[in-house]
């Protein structure tokens, strides 16, 4: 199966210099155009379920081969 990387750079609100990056794994639908489609849905619910955290921006990647996912 074909994964896709929705990778989001996150930082703490109390701190907005304390940044992060938070990998997100989905099955591939064929291409990264459908990831920034569905990215935004996928973007508020992980937000919800960190309210300490805000998203300061994302982008779709494949996983790199070598990865364990």
């Amino acid at each position: 199966m074909d994964m896709v990387d929705l990778i989001l750079t996150v930082c703490l609100i109390a701190d907005p210099s304390d940044c992060r990056d938070e990998h997100l794994y989905f099955e591939s639908r064929g291409s990264l155009v459908q990831c920034m489609v569905l990215a935004p849905s996928e973007i508020a619910k992980w937000s919800q379920e960190h309210p300490k955290l805000r998203v300061k921006r994302w982008k779709c990647a494949f996983p790199n081969k070598d990865r364990a996912i």
